[in-house]
């Protein structure tokens, strides 16, 4: 009979063996590629020492192909939960280095089980993927497997936060996990996501691409929007998910951490002068955003896709803000396709998760063309217009300058049940532009006078006179003030005080029908 003592060596000696993973040369292998381990990977994202590891012994099942003589501890992914800055979350971590981080039956089992404790615990989900994808050898129980991840996937959309760390390989249907999440981080030269790889592209176009060409971190931060970081290297990656989730609360029910308050880090004297006299003159709007919020807590997501918004989380007084803003220095600021989807589904991550709302409006309409109407325009910023209706934070806007057409409705107007919109006096709200308005209303004026070229100046004079400024907007209330931009931090912050407990529903409902 054994004695206690061997059997204490016995899961030592497991334990040794589970922390090597695919073994020591396969370790190697992975640094040589730029990359760390999964073990590593947590040791970075988590507080020191707070890692506690689930299911460190399980192994596959199958046996065909060989695999009946290739078992590793834990089956190619590292599960468990631990803490950030203090806060509990779970974690998976995929392996690499046990059989190229492929999913099996017994992988994904892992991922539901740390997944369904987060849903009852009311915790964030952290996932650190570098995987080949589903495991061939396992047949449809590893597609089963993906589809049992993507179930909680969804059933956790909007309870807990969800994030997606790609620090390798997510290709095929593995895609989709990241895709559903709330926020997707890249690492730039080692990461890539897509549905089918640079043999198929080939194989059914005849064009040859390259893996990073195809979905790499750049790709996918710039050109298709799925991903809302790209980090330099895998250690940067991990601390945005650490700064990311200081934002966000624990759930659904809960709050984001308050933290002392910090002054901006640019003047705010300066805002009076920020917005140019000449309407069609560009500016920068992070330069408003900086003088506004808390030092340093700008947190920009998605910054090189659909440029022409901007979305990101940061601080004003302490307390965690969402912010959307047009950006008139690309395309105006104008809102087309991809602004709309940008802006829309972050309106609806904050308020899933109850992160307050402001939003800075220089918006000269909906781009047109033939391109933008084809592509469905209509669809996409009626996607944006039903984010900001539904949304039951606390919404505080405010209009630098333009807000003309159907772009004022949908940037969380009054009428969309915005709780305070101020206006600078820079502001114009008005249908449309004061040249085509005027070429409009005026036509045949302008068309029967001697001199149409000094007719068509005093109207355009007249006109802008009357509607280029927020005073008619504030005296019908659907602008609560109009301030001097120095004061925009100061009302922000009483304004989102006051809002504290806001107390609003929406129909009672299974959900609602977004158009899609």
């Amino acid at each position: 009979m054994a004695k206690p003592e061997d059997r204490v060596e016995r899961l030592r000696r497991m334990r040794d063996e589970a922390r090597l993973g695919g073994g020591e040369a396969r370790v190697q292998q992975q640094h040589a590629r730029g990359k760390l381990t999964a073990r590593e990977r947590l040791d970075l994202l988590l507080d020191p020492g707070s890692f506690v590891e689930l299911d460190t012994f399980v192994t596959h099942r199958a046996s065909d192909f060989g695999l009946a003589e290739e078992v590793y501890l834990g089956d190619g992914v590292v599960t468990g939960h631990g803490a950030i800055d203090g806060r509990p979350v779970v974690v998976f971590s995929q392996d690499f280095t046990v059989f190229g981080g492929s999913l099996s039956e017994a992988h994904a089992e892992k991922i539901c089980k740390v997944m369904d404790l987060a849903m009852k615990n009311g915790v964030p989900v952290i996932g650190l993927n570098d995987s080949g994808g589903a495991r061939i050898q396992e047949g449809v129980v590893s597609l089963g497997g993906y589809a049992d991840i993507f179930l909680r996937n969804t059933l956790a959309s909007g309870v807990v936060p969800q994030i997606s760390v790609i620090m390798g390989p997510c290709a095929g249907g593995a895609v989709y996990s990241p895709a559903i999440t709330d926020f997707t981080i890249m690492v730039e030269g080692t990461s890539y996501m897509f549905v089918t790889g640079p043999e198929v592209v080939k194989a059914v176009t005849h064009e040859t691409v390259d893996r990073e060409h195809l979905g790499g971190a750049a790709v996918h931060t710039t050109v298709s929007g799925v991903a809302h970081l790209a980090a330099p290297d895998e250690a940067d990656a991990l601390a945005a998910v650490r700064r990311l989730l200081s934002h966000l609360p624990q759930n659904n029910l809960g709050e984001a951490p308050r933290l002392p308050a910090r002054d901006p880090a640019g003047d705010a004297a300066s805002l009076d002068a920020i917005v140019p006299d000449e309407p069609n003159q560009p500016y920068d709007m992070h330069d408003v955003i900086v003088r506004i919020v808390d030092a340093d807590s700008f947190l920009e997501l998605q910054p090189g896709w659909a440029a022409n918004i901007i979305t990101g989380l940061a601080r004003v007084g302490g307390r965690s803000v969402g912010i959307v803003a047009q950006q008139p220095s690309v395309l105006a600021g104008v809102l087309d396709i991809n602004a709309s989807d940008k802006a829309a589904r972050f309106v609806r991550t904050c308020d899933c998760f109850n992160v307050p709302l402001l939003t800075f409006v220089d918006v000269p309409g909906f781009l047109p063309g033939v391109a933008q109407e084809h592509g469905g325009i209509i669809r996409h910023g009626a996607k944006l217009l039903y984010a900001y209706c539904e949304a039951t934070v606390p919404k505080v806007t405010v209009i630098t300058r333009k807000a003309y057409g159907g772009a004022y409705d949908v940037m969380s107007s009054k009428h969309v049940r915005g709780d305070f919109n101020f206006a600078w006096p820079t502001a114009e709200i008005a249908v449309m532009g004061i040249e085509g308005a005027v070429n409009i209303v005026f036509r045949d004026e302008i068309a029967a006078a001697a001199d149409p070229v000094t007719e068509r100046a005093r109207l355009v004079s007249g006109y802008e006179e009357r509607f280029a400024n927020p005073y008619i907007a504030a005296a019908r209330g659907y602008v609560d003030d109009v301030i001097e931009p120095r004061e925009t931090r100061d009302r922000l912050i009483r304004a989102l005080e006051f809002l504290a407990d806001k107390r609003d529903r929406n129909p009672p409902r299974k959900h609602g029908n977004i158009p899609l």
